[in-house]
């Protein structure tokens, strides 16, 4: 199992919400300003002071933007083919209704309309962006998805651009990598992309399965700021592999299936074509991994952010289950209004389902600027984490 210590940001002078200090073991060294603010940091990834580092640049979510695929699929839709209906799928997923992916859409092309609309939020010029963080596992190329929205989005500097893995955890671990680049590689807006397409990956004979998945892309552009103005208050991220086999979608292909050997010494040469297999899930342990890591990861990024959950203003969670929003929601004594849940309408999908949930809430007002979020994702891998954010 692996895991990671949180970044930790200087102290917010104010917060349009409330006033606090969002940080834990940190040490203020180094020069100050006229007005006493602290212009260098030595933050610790540990309340002891082990493994110091200097922070003296933050990173601050300044826009969002999302897409969906024109094509939507009802839970009556889906009684058509599979032996279901809308009140079973509802009553033990809360999802009603799901997007796919059919005739002139693509997974690129959705990716590069949310990236454009976080721009246009963000007031960003595509050639002020150097980076492009695709999170995706399901590109529309092997080799990646990112430079094909680098290119589309028009960005002449070419800006670095390349795919993050970690399926329905993707947006997340973006958030924390552009994080980490700003403050340590001198990056000014980086693009967080998540975008999948898991319908087609989904056997649609499987109830088990086809109900749950659709897909979508979000992002937001993670910009460097002050310090002082930091929007990222602590982190928490973790994977064990030995939860493989309860959510996967391998590669498939007969070992012996092989043209005639070109050389007889060397069998089994050269290999046949490959292809993934439609996603395996066992859904019962995938629902007591979700219950079960979410909750004290979100407390270790609160403890690690020096916040509890009173001064949370949303909970906003990987949209994977209602019933593990309720679960995880209940275990951290979160009202229902406090939660942020946009499952009905598009299902699970995957590492788009965090930034099209954000992007919805900023734009019908729900999400302002200076409230603070507490975020979770979580899936195959396993792979989980969490982050504090700071909207705007």
């Amino acid at each position: 199992m692996a895991n990671a210590s949180g970044l930790f940001s200087a102290t917010v002078p104010s917060l349009k919400s409330r006033s606090f200090q969002p940080f834990l073991g940190i040490y203020r060294s180094g020069s100050t300003s006229s007005d006493g603010i602290v212009t260098r940091l030595v933050c610790s990834g540990a309340a002891d002071g082990t493994r110091q580092r200097f922070v003296s640049k933050g990173c601050k979510l300044v826009g969002s933007g999302s897409a969906v695929p024109s094509l939507n699929i009802s839970n009556d839709d889906l009684s058509k083919i599979v032996e279901t209906n809308d009140e079973w799928i509802s009553v033990r997923t809360g999802i009603r209704n799901r997007r796919v992916i059919a005739g002139n859409d693509s997974l690129t092309g959705l990716a590069v309309e949310a990236a454009r609309k976080a721009l246009e939020m963000a007031q960003v010029h595509p050639d002020e962006v150097d980076l492009v963080l695709m999170c995706t596992s399901t590109p529309e190329d092997l080799f990646g998805s990112a430079p094909q929205i680098q290119k589309a989005l028009g960005c002449k500097n070419n800006p670095l651009a390349y795919d993050i893995t970690a399926a329905c955890s993707g947006f997340l671990l973006g958030l924390v990598s552009a994080a980490c680049h700003i403050r340590g590689g001198g990056f000014k807006n980086v693009l967080v992309i998540g975008a999948d397409a898991l319908s087609r990956y989904v056997d649609w004979t499987d109830r088990g399965t086809c109900i749950l998945f659709g897909d979508a892309a979000g992002a937001v552009l993670v910009q460097a700021c002050d310090s002082e103005e930091d929007g990222l208050f602590g982190f928490d991220v973790h994977s064990d592999g030995e939860g493989q086999r309860h959510l996967n979608a391998s590669i498939t292909g007969d070992a012996n299936d092989h043209k005639a050997d070109w050389d007889s010494s060397k069998p089994n040469f050269p290999p046949t074509p490959s292809s993934y297999s439609c996603i395996q899930m066992n859904g019962k342990e995938v629902f007591r991994f979700a219950c079960r890591v979410v909750p004290p990861s979100i407390e270790s990024s609160l403890k690690k952010a020096g916040l509890d959950s009173s001064q949370i203003d949303w909970l906003l969670l990987h949209q994977a289950n209602q019933r593990i929003l309720d679960a995880v929601a209940n275990r951290l004594n979160f009202p229902p209004e406090q939660v942020i849940s946009n499952l009905a309408n598009y299902g699970n999908t995957s590492a788009a389902s965090i930034p099209l949930a954000l992007d919805e809430a900023v734009r019908s007002g729900k999400v302002k600027a200076g409230h603070t979020i507490a975020a979770a994702g979580f899936g195959a891998g396993l792979t989980w984490g969490s982050a504090v954010i700071r909207w705007g």
